[in-house]
């Protein structure tokens, strides 16, 4: 027998015991196996071990198949192994009708299922399981606002429902001796099916606030109760039938109650609502949800419904503070011009704080435009240091405080700050990723992608975050497994600025080039700073300090992080390097001047 007659008598052999088959099949299913296990383990709290087993077990598994598939068959009268071909047979196998028989390795894809089901089991029982013992050692004075279900006919109401348990869990924060789980995390269990206290004990609260909320035309019917979450009892339930102008009286009694309720010591007067005119309350519920989609057409509509209710009541601060809000992210991401938005973010905050001179959001934006817009760090430490001290627990505050302690070098501090923020709002896919960010600029590699695994587990589809677990892979030095990670971003802008470092981190000078081109044509203006830190990776000092001049001229406010951006090592000892910083008011003399204080609360 030649050698290609030998070939041909085993590829043959291989296509009567269906190997083929079941190879393709195999790869389907397996692939199918590890996708779901990716989707759905990690939003199911199990242990990221899982997953990588899930992926073990179906490569360990195709071999077994094939071999089972080889050697064996199921047949009516059970598994038998594999009869020889007869004589004649392989030369007819294509014409010849399909055998009722299956191949063995049918029972591999049978067993890698129950595998998933066995892995999904020990998954479970490794992961934080629902504790008594753990609810038990948290805060007496603790509780979680759930968001309020929408009872009404009309479902395009539940920007109402949701407005009013935040207007609550907003109130609630404001009594010191209180710990109220952010909206973040409260709100993330939104829809899911959960029990009592397995939403306490992940939010690391004693008590719950859950309700509901009818509303139609002016009257409104608004249910609340509180839950002991360690046993699972009701500890008080109220309903209110009233009309919308009595809103802001009914929320001002759910608090009061639930002060009552867990004997939490007040330091002054009971917190109330800042009332207003009920149709520009509703305007501004919806105007904050539809702000919070952040797409450029549901911010246009927030800011148009923000405007609707400053027409009724013009000096109604917290509508004032959303608006600069949505005009500040609006020049963040160029939406609007620079020049634009963040001079009308600034009016409008300015607007807030001459109506209520202590609305601490609106110190924060104020000082959120100081460091990214007017590269004024010190005017920005007065802004949020006032609006810390006013709002100390509060993670919106903390988010920027965090900002300007990394831009001002104080990295340490930082970290410090943005696990603080974690710890207050431990489910939220921002938080995480902000303190991943951190960790980047303190040069904590593994923890910072860590973070950022942790905030895609959070919210899969999450921009910007698999760009930066890329940069955090380069500079721990693993180009291949940042070039796999930065292809994955969602965000065209933020996989163009790792592709050209990731390429050139692999010598792949070509690919480099061809990226960073790209990535100048779209966003030229957008990412000035951005191309400079590329520039400064791939070594070329002369262009780096182009672009930075660019970044200086389009006010780029990625210049408020120079200071501590890891990205520029390459250039720190260029002789060029301390004049630019100083030139922009962050040399180390200039930021180790400026006065800036934060005491974390207990």
């Amino acid at each position: 027998m030649t050698d290609t007659q030998g070939y041909q008598r085993f590829f043959a052999e291989l296509k009567r015991r269906r190997v083929f088959r079941v190879m393709a099949v195999y790869g389907i299913v397996g692939f199918a196996i590890i996708e779901v296990a990716d989707a759905i383990f990690p939003r199911m709290a199990l242990p990221e071990w899982t997953v990588t087993l899930v992926v073990w077990l179906a490569l360990l598994g195709f071999p077994v198949a094939i071999v089972l598939t080889w050697a064996l068959e199921m047949t009516p009268e059970g598994v038998r192994r594999t009869a020889e071909a007869a004589p004649g047979e392989l030369t007819e196998i294509i014409a010849a009708p399909a055998s009722t028989r299956w191949p063995a390795g049918v029972l591999a894809l049978i067993g890698m299922s129950a595998l998933l089901a066995g892995v999904w089991y020990a998954g479970r029982q490794s992961a934080p399981a629902l504790s008594t013992d753990a609810l038990s050692q948290v805060s007496e004075a603790s509780i979680a606002v759930l968001p309020f279900v929408n009872m009404s006919d009309d479902a395009s109401n539940e920007y109402f429902s949701d407005g009013i348990a935040e207007e609550l869990l907003n109130l609630l924060a404001t009594i010191p001796d209180l710990h109220v789980a952010s909206r973040t995390s409260a709100f993330s269990f939104k829809g899911q099916n959960l029990e009592i206290p397995e939403i306490a004990e992940r939010l690391h609260v004693a008590h719950v606030l859950e309700g509901s909320v009818r509303k139609s035309g002016n009257e409104v019917r608004i249910t609340a109760q509180l839950i002991d979450a360690r046993s699972d009892t009701h500890m008080w339930s109220d309903t209110w039938d009233r009309s919308l102008d009595d809103i802001f009286a009914i929320q001002d009694e759910i608090a009061a109650d639930v002060v009552e309720q867990l004997k939490v010591t007040l330091l002054g007067e009971a917190p109330t609502v800042e009332e207003t005119d009920p149709e520009a309350y509703a305007l501004f519920l919806q105007a904050r949800q539809l702000g919070r989609q952040f797409t450029a057409e549901s911010v246009e509509q927030s800011n148009a419904l923000y405007h609707q209710a400053l027409e009724i009541d013009p000096d109604y601060a917290a509508a004032w503070a959303g608006l600069a809000n949505n005009y500040r992210r609006q020049a963040g991401f160029a939406v609007l011009p620079v020049d634009e938005g963040f001079p009308l973010a600034r009016e409008a905050a300015n607007r807030a704080l001459a109506i209520d001179p202590d609305l601490a959001l609106a110190h924060a934006e104020l000082g959120m435009i100081a460091m990214l817009y007017d590269r004024d760090l010190a005017a920005a430490a007065r802004h949020l240091e006032r609006a810390l001290a006013l709002e100390p627990t509060n993670p919106d505050i903390i988010v920027p405080v965090a900002g300007l302690a990394t831009d001002l070098g104080r990295l340490d501090e930082a970290v410090a700050l943005r696990k603080y923020a974690v710890a207050r709002d431990p489910v939220s896919p921002a938080g995480h990723a902000w303190l991943g960010r951190s960790y980047v600029w303190a040069g904590r590699w593994d923890e910072a992608i860590a973070s950022f695994r942790t905030a895609l587990s959070l919210s899969p589809g999450r921009m910007v975050t698999k760009s930066v677990i890329g940069v955090a892979l380069l500079l721990r030095g693993e180009p291949e497994e940042a070039l796999a990670a930065i292809q994955q971003e969602p965000s065209e802008a933020y996989r163009l600025i790792g592709l050209p470092m990731a390429y050139h981190a692999l010598d792949r000078a070509a690919e480099s080039d061809a990226a960073l081109a790209e990535l100048i044509e779209k966003y030229e203006r957008e990412a000035a700073y951005n191309i400079a830190y590329v520039l400064a990776f791939r070594g070329e000092a002369d262009r780096a300090f182009e672009w930075l001049d660019k970044a200086v001229e389009y006010n780029d406010s990625g210049l408020s992080q120079i200071a501590a951006a890891p990205l520029f090592d390459n250039i720190h000892e260029d002789p060029r390097w301390l004049p630019f910083l100083e030139s922009i008011g962050r040399s180390p003399e200039q930021l180790a001047a400026i006065e800036f204080e934060v005491t974390l609360p207990e």
